[in-house]
């Protein structure tokens, strides 16, 4: 596949779309500066160069996709990769582990990716360094090729994702009104970053999870994104820059059940960012070891793993896996 091919690409991970638009297009549109000084022209031409987001086409003539987001790069012909990552109203995510696992299986095909290396992702974001970095290494796990993504160590709690106006407890979990108030079944969750904000609200039973299609309603819809998303889509309540939702049930031994609404997305199938939060969410409360942690959403099921020292999580890795779409 050439990296300055016209069509953009499309690949699936668990359930997540993204297109991978190449910088060289971009560039014949009329951008030439680096990615790192203009990320968010990059962003907007790129947006601009596609058609309607949620039925997102290829070329005349091709298959519609629905689409979670674009991947503009690479910027280089060889490792470090720089990217960044567009959500569909247009703002810049700091890290997606669905789009990096994509992006990965993007430079593969591409003959770019050989062997591990670093993924850097540029975005806009003030509370948070940019680029952020994920190193990328494939590998087989089970049966299935993919690639596992090292996110880092994880940060805990309020000042972790700058949450303000909530009651913190004991061990960092917090009550957070906006939410307590949609479902009183709502109200013990877990602020965490991975690179970007996260706030994992646990219940006692699946039953207590939100339906995906339920969330897709307006009334529930326009009040999580009022939590979720920045002004001016959103609140800035409880986190300034928006803040991704997930809610966790326990399930088996080390097995979470998660559902997702993302920032700058809405409800969506999977997040590979997020069942890492919710994987050390569950960790931080008991409810799964240090070690490999299973994430169960709507679109598949992400394999996590813990490493910890004592009371301290020292990181956090997840797999994918990606296919393109055809």
């Amino acid at each position: 596949m050439d990296i300055n091919d016209a069509m953009t690409p499309f690949y699936d991970a668990r359930g997540n779309i993204y297109g991978v638009i190449s910088p060289a297009l971009l560039r014949r549109k009329g951008i030439a500066a680096e990615a790192v000084r203009t990320a968010k022209a990059w962003a907007s031409l790129a947006v601009a160069s596609e058609c309607e987001w949620g039925t997102l086409l290829r070329p005349a003539g091709a298959k519609a996709h629905r689409c979670d987001g674009l991947l503009v790069g690479p910027f280089q012909c060889a490792p470090p990769f720089d990217l960044l990552i567009v959500n569909t109203d247009g703002s810049l995510a700091e890290r997606s582990g669905n789009g990096l696992t994509i992006f990965a299986q993007a430079l593969t095909d591409q003959g770019l990716m050989t062997q591990g290396c670093e993924l850097r992702v540029h975005h806009d974001k003030a509370d948070a360094v940019s680029p952020v970095a994920t190193t990328v290494e494939p590998a087989v796990y089970g049966q299935v090729t993919g690639f596992w993504l090292a996110l880092g160590r994880p940060a805990f709690g309020p000042s972790a994702v700058g949450a303000e106006g909530v009651d913190e407890k004991h061990r960092g979990f917090s009550h957070v009104p906006c939410l307590a108030a949609i479902n009183p079944q709502w109200a013990r969750s877990q602020f965490v970053r991975v690179g970007n904000p996260h706030c994992v609200t646990l219940v006692e039973h699946a039953l207590a999870l939100p339906d995906n299609q339920l969330m897709q309603q307006s009334v529930l819809f326009e009040r999580l994104q009022a939590i979720a998303f920045a002004p001016p889509v959103g609140r800035g309540q409880p986190c300034i820059g928006g803040v991704n939702l997930q809610w966790a049930a326990r399930s088996s031994a080390n097995r979470v059940i998660a559902r997702v609404f993302e920032r700058g997305e809405g409800p969506t199938a999977s997040s590979g960012t997020s069942a890492s939060a919710v994987a050390c969410a569950a960790w931080r409360a008991g409810w799964v070891e240090a070690g490999e942690v299973a994430v169960v959403m709507p679109g598949g099921t992400a394999p996590v793993r813990l490493l910890s020292q004592g009371e301290t999580l020292l990181s956090v890795s997840l797999f994918g896996t990606a296919r393109p779409q055809v």
